[in-house]
């Protein structure tokens, strides 16, 4: 809905500002430096990430703290350990549970769609022109399209459904969840072209799927009534987003060849497991900074031995 593209304006406006009055601060040509588009990269995946109609403050903060902490605090692009993105996702996300939770439903799902009026009013005011609040709207279809396909699968796992059974319920569609796995595949179809393009390093969006696949399709194989399978997972969440615009980011991934295919398998099974026994539905942002923190040791094990060298040393 209109909601993202309200938020990817606000996430722009404030990734500007921020890092325009840091650079300034920092006694840089912010002029200059803003023209590497790369505040604006990292304004475009946090709004993406962030529930379509979560208030307007939850995007300023997150934006804010991505550029100030994560990426200036350590010395500016080039020098950020983590993806700053995902820093400023994850903060949101167990500072702010209920405003990150409250997903609005797949368009399918709704009885009427929202105005670009109503959505601006839901965004800035907390509710439309009528009065209604997000949680009144959220609340009015039965209790199953406020959470996501992979909320809704941990849930009623939990309390001890059969995954043939969940995936009878509305929310869920002929391959993953309503709408989301459109939104995946559209991901999925962005990144191969930036792999055509030359843009990302395949190796790590290639290792992260495999990774997540091979957990997920060992464990349905084995109990396909208590594990979904690897398409549910694959084009559920944040999956592709994450494996071909987040955990390619040149600055915080492995940058060996042998380290590219480390540093994304560890994301995907680190995903998968988070979705099955953690406290989070998804866990892209989770793994992903987890593995930023193992990838300068993977790059220094999977080095390139020099011509000439061996076993440390040389001839």
């Amino acid at each position: 809905g209109w909601g993202v593209l309200v938020n990817i304006s606000i996430a722009a406006i404030t990734a500007l500002v921020t890092e325009a009055a840091i650079l300034k601060l920092r006694n840089r040509n912010w002029r200059q430096d803003l023209a590497d588009s790369s505040a604006l990269v990292t304004a475009l995946l946090l709004a993406l990430a962030l529930p379509p109609l979560v208030p307007w403050w939850i995007t300023v903060i997150g934006v804010m703290f991505a550029i100030i902490f994560a990426k200036h605090l350590y010395g500016g692009l080039g020098y950020n350990p983590f993806n700053p993105a995902m820093t400023g996702y994850v903060l949101l996300l167990i500072s702010f549970p209920v405003q990150m939770t409250s997903w609005s439903p797949a368009s399918p799902l709704w009885e009427n769609s929202i105005s670009f009026v109503d959505t601006l009013a839901l965004i800035f005011q907390g509710h439309t022109s009528s009065g209604t609040t997000l949680e009144l709207l959220i609340n009015g279809f039965d209790g199953y399209s406020s959470a996501t396909p992979l909320g809704s699968m941990k849930m009623d796992l939990t309390a001890g459904y059969m995954t043939s059974e969940i995936l009878t319920k509305p929310l869920f569609s002929w391959l993953a969840g309503v709408g989301w796995q459109w939104v995946n595949i559209s991901f999925l179809l962005g990144g191969l072209y930036l792999i055509y393009k030359g843009c990302i390093a395949w190796q790590i969006s290639a290792a992260l799927l495999l990774g997540l696949a091979l957990m997920a399709l060992l464990f349905n194989l084995f109990a396909g009534d208590a594990y979904p399978s690897l398409l549910f997972h694959l084009f559920s969440g944040g999956t592709m987003l994450g494996a071909f615009f987040i955990a390619t980011d040149p600055v915080t991934a492995a940058t060996t060849i042998k380290g590219r295919w480390i540093y994304g398998i560890g994301i995907g099974v680190i995903t998968w497991l988070i979705r099955t026994f953690g406290g989070y539905p998804d866990a892209i942002a989770f793994a992903v900074l987890l593995m930023n923190i193992a990838a300068p040791t993977i790059d220094h094990y999977t080095r390139p031995m020099a011509y000439g060298e061996h076993n440390g040393g040389s001839e």
